[in-house]
C-alpha cells in the first residue's frame, strides 16, 4: 500500500489486492471517505467510485473488523474526536525544529500521540522532540483542532 498526501483534502491509500485489482480510498479531512475500484484491464480508469460519510465509514470499518472487539477499545468518532495521520514534509518550516515550537497543543487542542519515522513508532514524543522531514504525526481531537494543525503543519 502507498499513501499519497492530497494537500487541503486529504490522505490517498492506494493498494494492490492478491487478484491484482488497483483499490484506492480516499481519506478526506471532513471524516469521510471516497472508494475507487479501477478497471482490470487498464489500471488508470476508475470503475466505480463509491462516497462514504464518516459514519458509513465507521459501519463499514466495524463490518471489515474482527468479531472480538475489547471493551477497552475507544472509538474516538463515539468521542467527538478524530484520529488522523500528518505528514513533515522535508521543506517544511519545522523540519529540524523541536515539537514543542509548532504549539500544536497550545493552538488547536490536539494531542500528538505518536511519531512514525521510517520504520520506528515513537509513543507520546515530548515537547523536545525534533521533528524531521517524512514524519508522520498521529494526532488526536477535534474536527476543528486537526484541521488547525494541519494548517500549522503545513508551513513551509
Amino acid at each position: 500500500m502507498s499513501t499519497t498526501p492530497l494537500p487541503g483534502i486529504g490522505v490517498r491509500y492506494d493498494l494492490t489486492t492478491r487478484a491484482h485489482r488497483q483499490l484506492s480510498v480516499v481519506a478526506h479531512r471532513d471524516g469521510s471517505r471516497t472508494v475507487n475500484v479501477y478497471h482490470g484491464d487498464d489500471p488508470d480508469a476508475c470503475a466505480q467510485a463509491v462516497h462514504l460519510t464518516g459514519e458509513e465509514t465507521a459501519a463499514v470499518i466495524d463490518v471489515l473488523m474482527p468479531s472480538h472487539h475489547s471493551p477497552n477499545l475507544l472509538h474516538t468518532t463515539d468521542l467527538g474526536l478524530v484520529a488522523e495521520r500528518m505528514e513533515v514534509s522535508a521543506h517544511s518550516h519545522w523540519n529540524g525544529r523541536v515539537l514543542g515550537d509548532t504549539r500544536l497543543r497550545t493552538e488547536t487542542g490536539v494531542s500528538v500521540v505518536a511519531v512514525l519515522r521510517r520504520a520506528e513508532a515513537i509513543p507520546s514524543p515530548t515537547p523536545d522532540f525534533r521533528l524531521a522531514g517524512g514524519d508522520t504525526l498521529i494526532v488526536i481531537g477535534t474536527r476543528e483542532g486537526v484541521d488547525a494543525a494541519a494548517s500549522i503543519l503545513g508551513r513551509e
